[in-house]
């Protein structure tokens, strides 16, 4: 392939300003420059001095600019899929911020706020998402959909801070930011003026908002109303507004910019068109007004300056084109483009000369030799020939149709060739006034390009379909002798095609992606520009496809062509969409001009500019590239990938373990011993870098499976971090090598920091990465690089750069804000392209030093290599430098030396061999071969070096020469054999990577090792300890003496793998040899013969175990088979089952059996369970399995699923596990992993001595201890409680807002009957009549304004006002009630869907009405700078809403939404009040913490697969919190952004039988003690997570809570306690250990009460009760204050309002019938009458009556609520009940259909006169006439009905309906209130409605949970009208009390009773 051009391009100068799309895109910055941006390039031009900067940092169009408020950095948006924001600083275009998120297809609104801190852009997606910015942290603060419509301006208030005002098409929205929340006010318009389309906004005095319209108006506005107009200040569109210190100014479609005042006076216009350089059209985008200059962007990509004061200054800039051609021998070249212009560009002068209006779009142009003429190819296929001169019109033809893309005149000036899209190239004679002499036929397609030949005799062509032809001039016949052809000397080449440009396409690229070339003969390049905005440059001649090459941005899309100007060191390129015209200068390889300094400047200033434009993959090519070494591409190789993600796996079986267990059936208990991991042994080297460290402490750190290992040299002992999940791949040490930082394999795979001496995780870092992290390095997300990364370093010296380095790649990064810049390596002619392995920082910040596989290490000055050193034969893995005293640079290569070199890297001090025959004293083991490759050295601070080998050895080198081995382990290859000595503490293991090695387990070290011939598999020894037996993959095996290693026989009798190997016990006569081909293979050992073969095994072989006799074989093969072979011959025998578990076996290895049943998960295969152990006391068996776990199970495992204890520590399948020969060591080996894992046996006194020790243990990770859980739930204790069953059963997906009728209904809506031509509502309408006037519909009072005063005084009710709620949510909540001071004067809780802030001493309240459904929890933020902070979260389907508010100002804070779905049903405020736990109603219990004040969520998990209750965070922390629930408790640590938790253990409590139960309630105690109240009335005291006491029976039920308060750590406890004789409800006060307390009774009158809440400040306490009872209990003498009162858990219906006073009386499901008072806010009377849905006053209101549900009437006497009369003549529902005007009749209406009358009075006190005949549907409501006579009946079949009363006659006659005056008006049917249904309620229903006395206003309830007021009668739909919202979903009643001052409304679902002020 072709080597690179060592010439570059730097780009000189950019032609063209992008107006088109664009608005205030041209400002000027603090240096009076003009700061603005063409396609892909952001530019800062100096007027003065003609040059530019260059901001390169998009890779797509810009479309947005803003300059922040000092006018220095400039702010600028692009389009793209995922479009970026740079802010960047326009002295230096160097990157300041990258915000790459939240934004769709572009940001096309950017705008500073006044201080600079925060931005604002709005997306160009469908909905023009509205984001605020912290740009400096690259943190989105709040977001929301902007509009449904295009939105073209978007600006901060500069005197509201919090004030966003956002304007587009026909809209303007006032945004106000609170906190991390976004709310929207839309403009009105009122009568001001017209709703139109708004371009552009600018502020005025005072919070005045003025916008620029379509119309040319400019809207005046005060807040959101439009407050004036100011007319027709542009005759057409206004495009732009902007204000400045002296005024404002705006430009528009007529081409004049106008400057005002800064109140707005007009002070003078400027007419651009009248300007020397305006014209005809000229239209303003952009305008900027600074001192006495004018700065305006035009709409023909023109900008231009204009003083003040002198309006004739020209233009600096113009714009754009498609066509280019250079002309001979002049720095000119001219454009032509679609904007219907061909223009002449000075390349010197850099500016336009001349331009010329074309009237066709034109798409070529060419000079002629001596340029004197210019051709112009047009779109519809003519062209026309100009004098260059002045731009006449010389010569114009049209032979074509179609268009012409490519035109040249030939070398001599004779001829014009003409391409088309005809497949034509015309020829024409220019000195025959361009007749036509010629045609070139031939191709087969359009013509792209076209070339003529030095001597002008030959053309040549390329054509759409890639054909490359040749014609001979000017006859056109086409050449085709290759002999020919090849004598000809072409003038030009701009073809893509052709053998000497071949090198630009690669090896599979379309050949339209290439648009243009043009070759440099002189400096032996080419150029071409291609459809993705690059422009390439190769050396010339390329021909060999993928060459090298040079790539440049800066166009936005594709590069149309490219030119090579006469001088040849000018190359000019334009882009199509982009509009823009680039020049580029080519400079040699160390920067210099080709040409010589200024050679085209003409006293120009030098443009700052860049050598190599961002490339990313110009240097990538092989051939640059050293040889490639076998280590380095094996490692290249390694699959990363994981299919199984362990966290779901974990989950589903779990799942399926309950699914498949069988009914009554109890799974086996665990066993009592556990495990402790005691020594790792292995080191991952093999695809790791720079995993090696020394720690603070001196100890050693690295990792291996998924361990990361502190290793104490000097006792050679190790503590482990296993927080891992999968094997760790990279490691680094913080700078004070106290704090480790691990990455993993995996899906999604995390990133652990941890502290290396408590080894407590902390953070833990996630969601960047994918199939693994590589590298990670101390001290920003972008895309790296394609290939492998090997290492990352940071510059210790510039905490915002570091390097990168992989394979053939070296990038250098640039922290940038959120985000990171990046400059490739320039290798340059010093060396060639290197795969680099490994690299660090010296002295100085500017050079970074790497280390290759050619074995070199690099110097490089920045991002430019300086130099090489050689440092070994074969690759440099490791180079690593040493600061101090005596600074050096250590390397390590594959030649097996560690070299120590000088600190000028110049000099190599001293090398260090590997090798056995080095080793010193103190040395633990031995090296496998001498001079292993060196992966990884660290240099210590006593002058020693470790160094990290291949084969999986850590070694440290003493500063004088000696080495010794520290830790060793397997290399590459699966480990399978493992086999335990059988009288000493000693083990072997064999593995993949041929070798066999003997540990010893108290030592912890290797004491020998051997090289293998083959891969093995298996190994056993001897019962005396003389032999090893290893089988291998081959099929052979070989036994080997155990002293020397040295094998005694090698045999193969089989040609696959040899899966199991096993010596019989004592004497030891036989070995049985087991492999894949289904055989077990039985050896006579002193005679080394076979003596028998085991045959029967219908699949391979995967275990065999011997009897303790030697006789008998048990073996298990792949087909789930469990056989038995008498030996030495095999014979198979048949065992009973009893006979097998009876057997004494002298070991068991194998997984099948009866025995061992229970040790197989759900849902595996033969293949998951690699391997059991038997202890030898036969009580424990190991098993070793494919999801990385060792577990322990009780022996004998039987039956399903048995539970056990698990440890973590292997990463992937662990292969084998041993137990010693004395059961105080268990062994495991891992397949990948390649490690073995030493555990220590600890039995259940070991275990409590340590769960005690372990309590004040740090959190070390997600499994940081060993597991001694079992994997599912223990079985419920503490018996079974009504309340806490019905609250985990409580289906709260159904209760979400549905929309939904509660009533069944039946027919069509009023709306539906309406649209169907007046079904049902035309027979309603009486016949028009012109007699007397009509009486009125209803009985009204009179308005207060009217001369007749009756004897009430009513008010016209126009609008309605929230003054109480009478409620608490307690019968699924709790905690949800608070002191908001320590006065105690002001509490908090929520009812409905409305947040309550009350004053108790009032009795007022205050409401925050920001949800939309039922809140289920509420929590006050007890930090005193967060003072009045309260976050309350609802349940809602989709994505509920958490939102933070402020109880002073009722504004929110911060809406936080993204994580549950359903509801959420807990928070907590941390410690410091800036972390808020939450918890979801969805399946998962999903647990999430928010930063609240940042609107950020930092990381959600699983809580857990049953309910969680309760989550609070320790009142001392802000990262540990603990969650409770069913049958579980969990303790929690936010490790960075992610969460880690263990389950609380019973396991080291002294009652051995305690098993858990489902806890409620959460409170603390200092030194991490927990209280946790269970369902058994017991509260449970934690230590960190283990159970350390109870205290028994707190309570008589469940404790459902707690609640600790922070100044004197007393606890209050509040649950269900059943009442004596004067009543029940025990709170208890208790000390801070709970160990003595103090009780309070709240005399409850319920037989059962249940406390959900409690709360204190010092003095009181805060009760609320299930029953939705508030109660304030004074602490010292127990005194008790009701507060609040509401109706308990049951639908709310009845509802009904004294005729005389200001009370009302209710009626529930919760069985209960209430009377209020609204004057004194409070419950009168209440009766516990029955589930009940109906209530009515009688006329005197002495009489009230309750229709109940299960169809029976009570009549009441109001004052008392004593029993007058009962009846129940109907069985359903009594929905209605209505007394008559004369107070003798009560209407009944109920569920069947049916309304009875009855006689008030007599005996019994109700007596049935009669019943009403015909009802179609279920009664809904009920109205009596004024005279008592008839009665309106209003059923769910939408339809009214009149019957006469009391004998129930229907009455048909619509007149006569008509004429019938009513005493009341509750129906929702009817003509007159057809406008209170809306359009679109086929969802939902109208509830009930009721017109107010004065008769003026009529209020409804709806199925959506709105109020709504609306003037009566209501005829027309959709007509306007007030909403009004609180209850969170069905409101069932509304009405009007007798003086129309309140309107009191009751809640379906949310148990509430709303009091409204009504206001006139």
């Amino acid at each position: 392939m072709s080597s690179l051009p060592t010439n570059h391009l730097r780009l000189e100068w950019v032609y063209g300003y992008r107006s088109h799309q664009c608005r205030n895109n041209a400002l000027y910055n603090a240096r009076d420059e003009i700061v603005y941006f063409v396609a892909g390039v952001g530019i800062v031009l100096n007027a003065e001095e003609k040059t530019q900067r260059y901001f390169l940092g998009h890779d797509d169009d810009i479309v947005s600019l803003v300059l922040h408020p000092q006018k220095i950095l400039a702010a600028t948006g692009q389009v793209g899929k995922e479009p970026k924001i740079c802010i960047w600083n326009t002295t230096n275009s160097e990157v300041v911020s990258l915000l790459t998120a939240n934004h769709q297809h572009g940001v096309g609104i950017l705008s500073f706020d006044s201080t600079g801190e925060l931005l604002v852009s709005i997306g160009l997606d469908p909905v023009a998402t509205i984001t605020v910015w912290n740009w400096q942290k690259g943190k989105i603060v709040s977001t929301n959909r902007g509009h449904t419509d295009r939105v073209f301006d978007c600006q901060f208030s500069p005197s509201d801070p919090n004030l966003i005002v956002s304007c587009g098409v026909k809209h303007i929205k006032f945004w106000t930011l609170s906190g991390n929340s976004l709310s929207s006010k839309k403009g009105i318009f009122g009568k001001v003026g017209e709703i139109q389309t708004m371009f552009s906004l600018a502020f005025g005095p005072g919070g005045t908002t003025y916008a620029a319209t379509m119309a040319g108006d400019i809207y005046v506005w005060n807040g959101n109303n439009l407050e004036r107009v100011l007319a027709k200040m542009h005759s057409g569109p206004a495009f732009c507004l902007t204000s400045c210190d002296a005024g404002f100014a705006s430009g528009g479609k007529d081409g004049c910019v106008r400057l005002y005042d800064s109140q707005m006076q007009p002070l003078s216009v400027i007419r651009l068109a009248d300007t020397p350089a305006g014209y005809s059209g000229i239209a303003v985008r952009s305008v900027d007004w600074r001192g006495s200059a004018v700065l305006a962007g035009t709409q023909d990509g023109e900008i231009l300056e204009i003083g003040t004061e002198q309006l004739d200054r020209p233009a600096v800039l113009r714009r754009r084109a498609v066509g280019a051609g250079p002309p001979p021998k002049k720095p000119v070249f001219a454009t032509a483009s679609d904007d219907q212009t061909l223009r002449i560009w000075h390349a010197g002068n850099r500016d336009c000369q001349q331009k010329a209006r074309l009237d066709r779009k034109a798409r070529s142009c060419a000079f002629n030799e001596d340029g004197s003429l210019i051709a112009c190819g047009f779109i519809d296929g003519g062209f026309t020939v100009f004098r260059t001169r002045d731009l006449v019109e010389l010569f114009s033809a049209k032979e074509r149709k179609e268009v012409l893309h490519e035109m040249k005149f030939s070398p001599d000036g004779k001829f014009l060739a003409v391409g088309s899209n005809d497949n034509f190239v015309d020829i024409y004679d220019v000195q025959q006034k361009l007749k036509k002499v010629g045609e070139c036929r031939g191709n087969s397609s359009f013509i792209t390009h076209l070339d003529w030949s030095e001597d002008s005799q030959y053309i040549q062509t390329n054509s759409g379909a890639a054909e490359h032809l040749v014609f001979k001039a000017p006859a056109g016949k086409q050449v085709v002798r290759a002999a020919e052809i090849e004598t000809i000397k072409w003038r030009t080449w701009t073809g893509v095609l052709g053998d000497c440009v071949k090198g630009i396409w690669e090896k599979y690229t379309d050949t339209n992606d290439v648009n243009a070339v043009d070759v440099n003969f002189e400096h032996e390049v080419l150029a071409t520009g291609d459809d993705f905005g690059l422009v390439k440059l190769f050396r010339y001649p390329s021909t060999r496809k993928g060459s090298n090459f040079r790539r440049y941005v800066g166009h936005s899309a594709h590069v149309t062509n490219v030119r090579w100007l006469q001088d040849g060191c000018t190359l000019v390129s334009i882009g199509g969409a982009d509009h823009a015209v680039f020049q580029w200068r080519l400079v040699s390889e160390g920067g210099d001009d080709v040409a010589g300094v200024g050679a085209l400047t003409d006293g120009v200033g030098q443009s700052s500019a860049y050598l190599d434009s961002g490339s990313e993959g110009s240097d990538t090519d092989s051939s640059a590239a050293g040889g490639l070494d076998s280590d380095v591409e094996a490692e290249k190789q390694v699959n990363y990938d994981r299919f199984v993600d362990k966290a779901q796996l974990a989950s589903g079986l779990k799942a399926s373990l309950q699914a498949e267990l069988p009914a009554g059936q109890k799974r086996k208990r665990a066993p009592d011993h556990g495990l402790k991991l005691d020594f790792a042994h292995g080191y991952r080297a093999y695809d790791c870098h720079r995993n090696l460290f020394y720690a603070q402490s001196g100890e050693i750190l690295f990792n291996v499976a998924a361990i990361g290992v502190v290793h104490n040299k000097e006792t050679n002992t190790q503590r482990f971090y296993t927080g891992h999940t999968d094997d760790i791949l990279c490691l680094t040490v913080h700078p004070n090598a106290d704090i480790v930082a691990t990455g993993q394999v995996g899906k999604d795979p995390t990133i652990h920091v941890w502290e290396v001496e408590s080894l407590k995780a902390l953070s833990i870092l996630k969601g960047q990465h994918e199939r693994g992290v590589c590298a990670v390095a101390f001290s920003a997300t972008t895309r790296a690089h394609k290939d492998r990364l090997f290492v990352i370093r940071w510059n210790p010296h510039d905490p915002n750069k570091l390097i990168t380095v992989g394979v053939r790649l070296i990038r250098f990064w640039t922290v940038a804000g959120a985000g990171l810049t990046s400059s490739r390596g320039t290798f340059g002619s010093v060396a060639k392209l290197d795969t680099m392995l490994s690299a660090c920082y010296g002295t100085d910040a500017e050079t970074a030093y790497t280390c290759g596989a050619s074995g070199l290490v690099y110097v490089w000055q920045g991002n430019v290599l300086s130099r090489t050193v050689k440092a070994h034969e074969g690759p440099c893995f490791a180079l690593e430098f040493m600061p101090g005293p005596k600074p050096c640079f250590v390397t390590g290569g594959k030649d097996g030396n560690v070299c120590v070199f000088d600190d000028a890297l110049e000099r190599c001090a001293r090398t260090f061999n590997l090798r056995n025959s080095n080793m010193g004293r103190g040395n633990l083991g031995v090296l496998l071969e001498d001079n292993p490759t060196v992966r990884s050295v660290m240099p210590g601070r006593n002058n020693t070096i470790l160094a990290g080998t291949l084969n999986g050895e850590v070694v440290e080198i003493e500063k004088d020469g000696p080495l010794r081995v520290l830790v060793q382990g397997h290399r590459q290859g699966e480990v399978w054999g493992l086999a335990a000595h059988p009288t000493e503490p000693i083990c072997v293991t064999a593995s993949d990577d041929r070798s066999l090695r003997v540990w010893h387990l108290d030592g912890r070290r290797m004491l020998a090792c051997r090289v293998l011939p083959q891969p093995a598999r298996c190994c056993d020894i001897s019962h005396d300890g003389r032999l090893i037996g290893v089988g291998f993959r081959d099929g052979s095996f070989q036994v080997l003496n155990f002293d020397s290693l040295d094998p005694v026989v090698t045999l193969r009798h089989r040609k696959e793998e040899i899966s199991d190997i096993k010596f019989s016990p004592n004497p030891g006569k036989y070995l049985a040899v087991a492999s894949h081909d289904n055989f077990v293979d039985i050896y006579n050992v002193a005679t080394q013969q076979r003596v028998g073969v085991c045959k029967g095994c219908s699949s391979y072989v995967t275990h065999i175990d011997w009897d303790a006799n030697g006789k008998l074989l048990m073996v298990n093969s792949g087909a789930r088979e469990q056989l038995f072979f008498e030996a030495p011959r095999g014979n198979r025998q048949v065992l009973p089952k009893a006979d097998i578990e009876r057997l004494p076996w002298h070991s068991w290895t194998c997984v099948l059996g009866d025995t061992c049943e229970g040790v197989w998960p759900p849902k595996c295969d033969i293949t998951d369970v690699n391997a059991t152990s038997l202890s030898h006391d036969r009580t424990l068996l190991a098993t070793a399995d494919d999801f990385g776990l060792v577990k322990l199970f009780e022996y004998p495992a039987k039956g399903k699923f048995a539970k056990y204890k698990q440890y973590v520590g292997h990463s992937a399948h662990v292969t084998n596990c041993r137990w010693s020969f004395d059961d105080t060591r268990l062994m495991s080996v891992g397949g990948a992993d390649t490690a073995l894992l030493i555990w220590r046996h600890c039995d259940q006194t070991e275990r409590r001595v340590a769960a005690t020790a372990a309590a004040a243990a740090p959190l070390s990770g997600t499994a940081a201890l060993p597991s001694d859980d079992s994997d599912t739930d223990s079985e419920e204790e503490g018996g079974y409680d009504s309340d806490v069953e019905r609250e985990k059963r409580m289906d709260y997906a159904s209760k979400t807002y549905q929309i939904s009728p509660l009533r069944e209904r039946v027919g069509k809506r009023p709306t539906e009957q309406q649209q169907a031509g007046g079904d049902g509502l035309d027979a309603l309408r009486p016949a028009v009549s012109r007699k007397t006037p009509k009486p009125p519909k209803v009985v009204r009072g009179v308005a207060s304004g009217d001369k007749k005063r009756p004897h009430h005084q009513h008010e016209e009710v126009a609008d309605l006002q929230l003054e109480f709620v009478h409620g608490y949510r307690g019968f699924d909540c709790r905690s949800n009630l608070h002191y908001l001071n320590e006065a105690g004067d002001t509490i908090v809780y929520h009812a409905a869907g409305a947040c309550i802030v009350h004053q108790v001493s009032a009795g007022t309240q205050s409401f925050f009405l920001g949800h939309d459904d039922d809140i289920l929890c509420l929590m006050v933020n007890r930090v005193p700078k967060f003072a009045g902070v309260v976050a309350s979260a609802q349940i809602g389907s989709a994505d509920p809403p958490i939102l933070v508010w402020s109880s002073r100002t009722l504004a929110t804070l911060a809406t936080l939404r993204g994580a549950h779905s359903v509801g959420v049903c807990s928070l907590d405020f941390s410690a410091s009040g800036k972390h808020l736990v939450s918890v979801g109603l969805d399946s998962q219990h999903t647990i999430a913490v928010w930063r609240w004040q940042e609107g950020q969520l930092v990381t959600t998990c699983g809580g857990n697969s049953q309910r969680v209750f309760r989550a609070e965070f320790r009142p001392d922390s802000d990262s540990q919190f603990v969650s409770v629930g069913v049958k579980h408790v969990k303790f929690w640590t936010l490790a960075g952004s992610q969460l880690v938790h263990r389950r609380g253990q019973l396991s080291g409590y002294a009652d051995g039988n305690l098993r858990m139960t489902t806890m409620l309630s959460i409170a603390f105690a200092h030194n991490g003690v927990t209280y946790t109240g269970a369902m058994s009335g017991d509260v449970f005291v934690w230590q960190e997570h283990r159970l350390i006491r109870l205290v028994e029976k707190a309570h008589q039920g469940p404790v459902f809570s707690l609640y600790t308060t922070l100044k004197d750590g007393l606890i209050v406890s509040g649950g269900k306690e059943k009442g004596g004789k004067s009543g029940g409800g025990l709170v208890k006060l208790w000390d801070q250990e709970m160990k003595r307390c103090r009780e309070y009774n709240l005399n409850l009158s319920d037989k059962t009460a249940v406390i959900k809440s409690v709360c204190r400040v010092r003095g009181k306490i805060l009760v609320g009760t299930k029953e939705s009872e508030i109660i304030e209990v004074g602490e010292k003498d127990g005194a008790l204050t009701q507060v609040a009162r509401g109706h308990g858990e049951g639908e709310l219906w009845g509802l009904a309002v004294h005729p005389g006073a200001r009370q009302f009386a209710t009626a529930s499901d919760d069985g209960t019938c209430r009377i209020w008072d609204i004057g004194k806010k409070t419950m009168l009377h209440k009766l516990h009458s029955g589930p009940a849905r109906s209530v009515a006053f009688s006329q005197n209101g002495e009489m009230l009556a309750a229709g109940l549900k299960n169809g029976s009437v009570l009549l009441l006497n109001t004052a008392s609520l004593k029993l007058i009369g009962k009846r129940r003549d109907r069985g359903s529902v009594v929905s209605d009940v209505r007394f008559s005007p004369d107070s003798k009749l009560l209407a009944v209406g109920s569920a069947e259909g049916a309304v009875d009358f009855y006689q008030v009075g007599g005996p019994g006190g109700l007596s049935r006169l009669g019943y009403c005949k015909g009802l179609e549907a279920a009664v809904l409501q009920t109205d009596f006439s004024a005279d008592s006579a008839y009665l309106k009946v209003t059923s769910a079949s939408y339809t009214a009905q009149v019957f006469t009363a009391p004998a129930g006659e229907p009455v048909t006659d619509p007149n006569f309906m008509e004429s019938i005056t009513w005493q009341t008006w509750t129906s929702i049917v009817g003509p007159e209130v057809l406008g209170i249904w809306p359009k679109s309620a086929t969802k939902g229903d109208i509830n009930c409605a009721h017109l107010c006395h004065c008769g003026a206003a009529m209020a409804t309830g709806d199925d959506f949970g709105n109020v709504k007021l609306f003037a009566f009668p209501v005829t027309e739909p959709e007509v306007q009208h007030k909403t009004y919202f609180g209850h969170s979903a069905h409101v069932t009643n509304v009405r009007f009390t007798y003086d129309d001052s309140y309107l009191v409304s009751v809640g379906g679902d949310d148990c509430c009773v709303f009091v409204w002020k009504c206001k006139p």
